[in-house]
């Protein structure tokens, strides 16, 4: 066991969007782990935009506190048991999930941890949003054979797992939103959408009029802003919503990342029967074995960027907030 590990820290309240200059990566004594603690070394942990939101003084009622200066960052990590209480099943060298990522070392408190098999080929896909873009098309939008499905931030950690699964499901057509021609050409190539609107060029909305003539079932919206009121507009009667994320207010440089206002048209929601559903989490202790089936037949693929080391995680945030990575983002220790 090293003496000391390292964990990054948020140095200064940042001014607008976070640069990696607004954080540190400091060397602290490794923790000694309490009455049971499961000490882990760290293997994997996943760099989210929402770290934003808490950098920004977080939202009320939300499950995470706001970071302040000084204090480490969290998140969704996988884990290597270097000592487990003996009430444990845990032993040396076994995985877990758990919520204190951006460290080296981790001493994870009872309840915290979930212990992980080899249900999935790769490890690292227990950090994916994968679950999350399956519950949003099968629970809350209920996707239909036939359905044409639009998915927001397509290339992102949720997008690029929902364009395979609305596929999945049976959708008849998938649309996704993305901010460069080259990712725009990946979700078509790799990802199997039919067709990419980019933001940035011409109305989100005359774009998707072109993708979908007939107009759009089900969306599945990580942004918000102007893609959904465009996908109100192309809504056919009886459209179904699932609101996963709110990109366009998180990583605005004008604002704290902490709100997601965007003005809507309710006539359109009353007069078309559009039914939007806030994307709520709920765990599938089967979900692990059912996406490794998927994974290891090759109908599903895990799009991911791996990033070496702690010390490159600040530029791991600040890249995928400047829209730089495909998939999920993770720092590989």
């Amino acid at each position: 066991m090293p003496a000391t590990s390292r964990e990054v820290r948020l140095a200064v309240q940042p001014d607008g969007l976070p640069l990696p200059e607004h954080f540190a990566v400091v060397e602290t004594p490794t923790p000694v782990p309490g009455d049971g603690e499961v000490l882990v070394r760290n293997r994997f942990f996943h760099v989210f935009p929402s770290i934003r939101t808490l950098i920004g003084g977080g939202v009320k009622d939300a499950p995470f506190p706001p970071l302040r200066p000084d204090d480490t960052l969290f998140g969704p990590a996988i884990g290597e048991v270097v000592s487990a209480p003996s009430d444990t099943d845990l032993r040396p060298g076994d995985l877990v999930h758990h919520w204190l990522g951006w460290r080296e070392y981790a001493a994870v408190p009872a309840g915290q941890w979930t212990a992980l098999d080899d249900s999935l080929p790769d490890p690292a896909a227990h950090l994916s949003y994968a679950e999350a873009a399956y519950t949003a098309l099968a629970r809350d939008a209920r996707v239909r054979p036939g359905d044409t499905v639009f998915v927001t931030g397509g290339a992102g950690g949720v997008g690029s797992f929902a364009g395979q699964f609305a596929r999945l499901l049976g959708a008849k057509r998938v649309i996704g939103s993305t901010g460069s021609p080259d990712k725009a050409k990946r979700l078509v190539d790799e990802l199997g959408y039919d067709a990419a609107v980019l933001r940035g060029t011409r109305p989100i909305a005359d774009q998707l009029a072109e993708a979908a003539p007939d107009g759009i079932d089900v969306l599945v919206d990580n942004v918000g802003g102007d893609q959904l009121r465009a996908a109100i507009t192309l809504a056919r009667p009886g459209s179904r919503f699932s609101l996963v994320g709110v990109l366009a207010g998180q990583l605005s440089p004008d604002d704290t990342g902490t709100t997601a206002p965007v003005e809507i048209d309710v006539f359109q929601l009353i007069a078309k029967g559009i039914e939007l559903r806030g994307y709520q989490g709920a765990p599938d202790p089967e979900w692990a074995t059912r996406l490794g089936g998927w994974l290891r037949s090759g109908e599903i693929v895990f799009p991911h960027v791996r990033v070496a080391g702690i010390e490159n995680a600040p530029r791991a945030l600040h890249e995928l907030i400047g829209g730089k990575h495909f998939g999920t983002v993770v720092v590989e220790l």
